[in-house]
């Protein structure tokens, strides 16, 4: 089962505590910097775990003032659209994300830390969503230089193995690791341990060319990094 860090409690909480009924997912929106757009990329998260989970989910934004150009921005990051707060079923779950700090709704409420600098360079955007997700969203993140580059690295790396896995024939995603994957987004959306568990599927001797290239896309609908892109590049 799905569960979140409950804001309120500090207690783990589930993100759909009836089976397959829908859960509204509203983000807080009120500024449009780099924090604002890491409290979108969790509800993203949010969303995309649900929905694997089998869980129909809606992506709102709560009411009051959007920030110019802030979903223009979020796009760019890969976070799909967020409609209107009226939209949705009225039954279900609900639950916000917004920055921590502040008055916290009488709802189940996800808390994300702060990002610096404030304002983000979207020239590589997937590398900034990889810099993002590589750090737990309850703890602070330091965007410098080292660790877009770091993560402009990675991304270039895992794509050009993909693409060369995918040219292999494919063999299934083996039971054990998407256990492990789903186990590490149902914790808290734990995006770091998605990435852990990547790391080691790179380097096990005992997996199957095309059964990495599988888990690499079966894991890539919650990160959502195109790790997938570059299929049919030369080699």
């Amino acid at each position: 089962m799905l569960r979140i860090i409950d804001a309120r409690t500090g207690e783990p909480a589930p993100a759909a505590p009836a089976r397959r009924a829908p859960t509204r997912v509203v983000a807080h929106a009120p500024e449009g910097d780099a924090t604002t757009l890491r409290v979108l990329l969790v509800a993203d998260l949010l969303v995309r775990a649900l929905e694997l989970a089998g869980t129909p989910a809606w992506a709102l934004l709560a009411a009051g003032r959007e920030p110019r150009g802030l979903r223009e921005r979020a796009a760019a990051l890969g976070i799909r659209p967020f409609e209107g707060g009226a939209a949705g079923p009225d039954t279900g779950q609900t639950v916000h994300v917004r920055r921590a700090g502040g008055t916290v709704p009488d709802a189940v409420t996800i808390a994300v830390a702060p990002v610096q600098p404030a304002g983000l360079d979207l020239a590589d955007p997937d590398a900034v969503r990889l810099a993002l997700l590589a750090r737990h969203h309850h703890a602070s993140l330091e965007l410098d230089a080292t660790a877009l580059d770091e993560a402009r690295d990675t991304l270039a790396r895992r794509r050009s193995a993909v693409a060369a896995w995918a040219r292999q024939p494919s063999r299934p995603v083996p039971v054990e690791v998407r256990d492990r994957l789903r186990a590490a987004w149902e914790d808290d959306l734990d995006a770091p341990g998605v990435l852990r568990v990547l790391n080691g599927v790179e380097t096990d001797p005992d997996l199957p060319d095309g059964a990495r290239f599988e888990i690499c896309a079966y894991a890539d609908r919650f990160l959502g990094l195109h790790l997938t892109r570059d299929l049919g590049a030369p080699a």
